[in-house]
């Protein structure tokens, strides 16, 4: 549904996106994932043919848009990070308005907005000003006016923007059930929601796509190792090092070692350790606080801590000699 083949472009002497490709399928939710000027708007904006690549190209449903532009974004609904919504309109009055910019009329009008106003869950404020509407109200017009043509593919940048937690829940629900008949790409630095949202992540820093495809398969083959951490009482006479010891024997250990934060009350004996796993190393919480109970040391935490997205993110990020602050390319 969306094809982008080496897609490269440059602003003076930075070079925004470099040789980016990748394709998604029809009814796929992918999220573009990265720090700020990681290139991820550029992209974003050579997708919707509203900036041109140095280099590359871009097929949205076969379409060209440099061929066929109007064709081309005919074919997509793009909601921007900060939706153009009209405050003085009433929200069935501006999805009127955007319904007529993509050229429908007559009996087919009433039946599009109705059609977005339902999906977007919204028809319960048609006649109100959207200046009188809440946040998460105004992001959903602004969902509605990219659905009000009713095109196979969505493009949404950071879509939860400035919401509450309630409202966050309401538009990840929405995007999910909107995604049963739409391609979709979902914009975002914010992690939690790309890894709850998507069903695909492409993380892209330094204007390439450094990591592409499911978040169970990006930590599965991250190469990070499982943790363990273990908060214990040590023994006075033997220390930490004798702890430390059976920590590190225990199958499946591949080492242990202070943690960098120790306990309030470490004063009375109380000690954080870390635990690595070996490599596809099982399970070890039970086999660790069986070798801790029969050496007699008394165990109040025994957490289990798989690698993240955040993790991963931050190692990309780390790997590509990113900074992670900066402009919004």
């Amino acid at each position: 549904m969306i094809l982008v083949r080496e897609i490269s472009k440059s602003f003076g002497h930075i070079r925004a996106v470099d040789a980016v490709s990748f394709e998604l399928p029809a009814g796929q939710i992918a999220g573009l994932l990265g720090p700020n000027g990681a290139g991820k708007s550029t992209t974003i904006k050579m997708i919707t043919g509203s900036l041109a690549p140095d280099a590359g190209m871009v097929t949205i449903a076969g379409i060209d848009p440099r061929e066929e532009p109007a064709k081309a974004r005919a074919q997509i609904g793009y909601l921007p990070e900060s939706a153009p919504l009209y405050p003085e309109m009433s929200v069935e009055g501006y999805l009127k308005y955007r319904a007529k910019l993509w050229g429908i009329s007559g009996k087919d009008l009433p039946t599009a907005v109705g059609m977005a106003m339902d999906r977007c869950r919204i028809a319960d404020v048609a006649r109100r000003r959207i200046s009188h509407l809440s946040k998460g109200y105004r992001q959903r017009v602004g969902l509605a006016s990219a659905l009000v043509h009713n095109p196979p593919v969505l493009i949404l940048d950071e879509p939860t923007n400035g919401l509450d937690p309630s409202q966050i829940r309401s538009a990840r629900s929405l995007i999910r059930e909107l995604a049963e008949d739409k391609t979709m790409l979902l914009c975002s630095h914010i992690l939690p929601e790309v890894e709850r949202t998507c069903d695909r992540v492409l993380v892209m820093a330094g204007g390439k796509v450094r990591a592409d495809g499911s978040p169970e398969s990006l930590l599965t083959s991250s190469g990070g190792p499982v943790r363990y951490i273990v908060e214990l009482r040590t023994n006075p006479s033997a220390g930490h090092d004798h702890a430390l010891r059976v920590l590190a024997s225990v199958p499946g250990a591949a080492s242990a070692s202070l943690a960098d934060r120790q306990p309030e009350d470490h004063h009375r004996g109380w000690t954080r350790t870390v635990v690595l796993a070996q490599p596809d190393a099982p399970d070890l919480r039970e086999p660790i606080a069986g070798a801790l109970e029969d050496r007699g040391l008394f165990v109040r935490e025994l957490t289990r801590v798989t690698p993240s997205l955040e993790s991963l993110f931050v190692r990309l990020i780390d790997d590509a000699n990113i900074p992670m602050t900066g402009g919004s390319a």
